[in-house]
């Protein structure tokens, strides 16, 4: 992104120019899907990787900030209306679903993955049926709720309820990748799991009769 930034002297050479140049969030530059060089440039890195690297798939990370114009920020997503309100980026859509596209004929066998926390419909649907064709999309909550669990609630007071409303509310047409932990938790300003369950004690008491080690087998049961 760096090097692109300011390329050739021009910074909205790739990117968006104005307010939508800069991710209010990240600080980072924001690509102009809008044009058919930044199109080009970032599929034939998508089939550059599956070619040269032999790369059997890709997890897109931060969909939901290429798919709003807002980037997801601030907004509520409650119904199904939230999704078609006019607030979608189609440049960022049609790129998403162009990658996929691409990604699956340079290598049918090959795996794409939505990071997307608001819940966009269709986002792990078939092209054909008018989805943007990834084959998976991970459930971002599952961490948040296993994180919120363990740091508010005791062992005893795990709702098996809502362990199963959080694991299986998901559209059937669907498919769904998700797991205990994410980067959001192991790697940026948190814990891992396994250190909020015995933080200092798994280098002094990690023994089997001691209650230190009841929560995280529980926890491995479950998963």
């Amino acid at each position: 992104m760096e090097g692109l930034g300011n390329l050739a002297g021009d910074p909205n050479q790739f990117f968006y120019p104005g307010e939508r140049h800069e991710h209010p969030a990240w600080d980072s530059l924001c690509f102009d899907y809008g044009k058919d060089e930044v199109i080009h440039f970032l599929l034939s890195n998508c089939k550059y990787w599956l070619e040269e690297f032999h790369f059997d798939g890709f997890r897109f990370d931060g969909v939901t900030s290429m798919l709003y114009y807002s980037h997801g920020l601030g907004e509520a997503f409650t119904n199904y209306g939230d999704y078609f309100n006019g607030h979608q980026d189609d440049n960022a859509i049609c790129y998403l679903t162009l990658a996929n596209k691409l990604i699956h004929e340079v290598n049918p066998n090959a795996i794409t993955i939505a990071e997307e926390v608001s819940g966009m419909p269709g986002l792990a649907a078939r092209i054909d049926d008018g989805g943007y064709g990834f084959d998976y999309r991970m459930a971002m909550n599952i961490p948040d709720f296993w994180i919120k669990t363990i740091k508010e609630l005791s062992d005893e007071n795990w709702k098996p309820s809502s362990i199963f409303w959080e694991v299986k509310n998901r559209r059937s047409d669907e498919r769904t990748i998700s797991y205990c932990e994410s980067h959001d938790q192991a790697l940026v300003g948190d814990k891992t799991i396994v250190f909020r369950l015995i933080d200092a004690d798994m280098y002094w008491h990690f023994k089997k009769e001691t209650r230190t080690m009841w929560p995280i087998v529980a926890l491995h049961c479950i998963r």
